[in-house]
């Protein structure tokens, strides 16, 4: 829960930087949105998650 809390926020943010930077209008932005709301709600939602859910673990376990 606390990962894609933080992916959320942090594409919300990375969003919200393109539309004011005008590299994204609002429209284009709205209906990526809106794709991403309806996608959660389709059969691969759970393919998706253990994608990123594996994506992050295997960053965690990098060290430097």
């Amino acid at each position: 829960m606390a990962i894609s809390l933080s992916v959320v926020l942090l594409l919300a943010i990375i969003m919200i930087v393109l539309i004011r930077g005008g590299s994204l209008k609002a429209g284009p932005a709205f209906v990526a949105a809106l794709f991403g709301f309806f996608l959660a709600s389709t059969g691969m939602a759970p393919s998706i998650n253990r994608f990123l859910n594996s994506l992050a673990e295997s960053i965690n376990q990098i060290s430097f």
